[in-house]
């Protein structure tokens, strides 16, 4: 056994952890088991928990709280205000999950009042270089978001969706639960859950398949959610009247209920087909 006189305490625990040259302001509460490495900054309204490690040169700041088993990388900025003119200091906030993957130059910033003041991104998430997450997006969980994605404010990303580099989403856009958005396409509308898209002013393609299978959906419901793909998008039944007949005819499941609540709340429309292809669904 360790003598009791030689036994860290949990401060010398977390000085040991913490690189001499990082800069943590004392009114940071990070828990003893995390690891902040060479020059990075974090500022005193953070709040970072268990197993987390920060990168080299990452910057943590504004009332950010971030969960525990996450991992970011170098250069980082993570809770800095939000890129908008009419922000003037009010009290928002930034609040990450357990067991994201931020890596390197990704950019996530706090809320605004009028977006109820809270920037939030959920667990498993993994946000890779130079992503950009702006003010008021709700991220899910297991999303992945590929090389310079950009998030305009207020967006929100559901569930095991992905999104290709380069991509940009219009502010007030949302994505739904395991779609799948293209690299470079321009996200203008909401993407339907289940859906593949992709394109300059984004359309929809046909069913993520891929995606849906990686995930363990079985033969029956991936059958339903391209027969309501069909419905949606090829019928030629007027919105509201596909929602009813999807309503009806797939009352008792899930993954189609879900579909016809997003279409119902959707703000900005759902994005459509461009042209019908032989086979895309």
């Amino acid at each position: 056994m360790i003598p009791q006189a030689q036994r860290e305490t949990p401060h010398q625990v977390r000085e040991r952890r913490i690189h001499p040259t990082a800069i943590v302001h004392p009114a940071a509460e990070l828990h003893e088991s995390v690891e902040v490495g060479p020059y990075a900054v974090i500022g005193p309204l953070v709040t970072i928990g268990a197993h987390t490690t920060i990168g080299p040169h990452a910057v943590i700041e504004g009332d950010t709280t971030i969960g525990e088993g996450n991992r970011i990388f170098q250069f980082a900025s993570i809770g800095a205000i939000p890129q908008v003119l009419k922000y003037a200091g009010e009290p928002t906030r930034l609040v990450i999950g357990d067991r994201n993957t931020i890596r390197e130059f990704a950019t996530i910033h706090i809320g605004t009042v009028d977006g109820g003041s809270v920037t939030r991104i959920g667990d498993g998430n993994l946000l890779m270089a130079y992503s950009h997450v702006a003010h008021d997006c709700i991220v899910g969980n297991g999303c992945i978001f590929a090389n310079n994605v950009t998030l305009g404010g207020h967006v929100v990303v559901d569930d095991f969706a992905s999104i290709g580099g380069l991509a940009g989403v219009h502010q007030r856009t949302r994505i739904g639960t395991h779609a799948f958005v293209s690299a470079s396409a321009l996200v203008v509308m909401d993407i339907t859950p289940y859906c593949f898209a992709q394109g300059d002013r984004a359309a929809v393609v046909g069913i993520n398949s891929a995606g849906l299978l990686r995930h363990g959906f079985e033969p029956a419901p991936m059958a339903r959610i391209k027969s309501s793909y069909r419905t949606l998008f090829r019928s030629g039944l007027l919105l509201a009247d596909a929602l009813t007949k999807l309503r009806t005819d797939y009352a008792a499941h899930d993954e189609i209920q879900a579909i016809v609540r997003f279409a119902e709340s959707s703000e900005r429309g759902l994005a459509r087909e461009r042209s019908r292809r032989r086979g895309a669904a």
